[in-house]
């Protein structure tokens, strides 16, 4: 299951929508809002994402890794909006019959959502300047424009290098 929310991501529930009898292992990772990059104070983060596709690729990943590392069950939720610092913006969860496949897929999913997935990130800065970060689909936009519908596509300035 993959899913965004503009609310609270609320570990423990998650969690309890993997458990199985079966399996003996289970990983997480959790990524949370820090309050610098590149030696910057950040004060808040904005995520927006294209998020039909985005849940589309995200389902794929997920299959990806069960399929790849025999895991029985993998989550993930990735916040949209606001974020003030310290605050969850993405959990994975994976379970499975043990833990090396469970560590191994867990890790797999995080880089491949930050990789694949449209999803864009705006840090706002302690001095008032704020900028859209490694917005490569930007770049790029033939990598999934002909399936955004145009109230989809995005329009802003970026600031690369972090």
């Amino acid at each position: 299951m993959f899913r965004f929310t503009r609310t609270a991501i609320e570990p423990e529930p998650l969690r309890g929508e993997l458990a199985d009898p079966a399996c003996g292992g289970y990983a997480s990772f959790e990524g949370w809002v820090r309050d610098s990059s590149d030696g910057e104070r950040v004060r808040r983060l904005e995520y927006e994402a294209f998020e039909a596709l985005a849940v589309r690729e995200g389902e794929r990943i997920l299959g990806e890794a069960m399929a790849r590392f025999g895991v029985a069950h993998a989550a993930c939720v990735h916040r949209l909006g606001d974020l003030a610092v310290g605050e969850l913006a993405v959990w994975v969860g994976v379970s499975s019959p043990h833990r090396a496949e469970a560590f191994e897929a867990c890790r797999y999913i995080i880089d491949e959502v930050k990789h694949r997935l449209p999803i864009w990130k705006k840090e706002h800065y302690a001095g008032g300047d704020s900028g859209w970060v490694n917005c490569e689909r930007c770049a790029a936009p033939a990598a999934h424009e002909a399936e955004a519908p145009a109230a989809q596509t995005h329009g802003h300035a970026h600031r690369h290098g972090r």
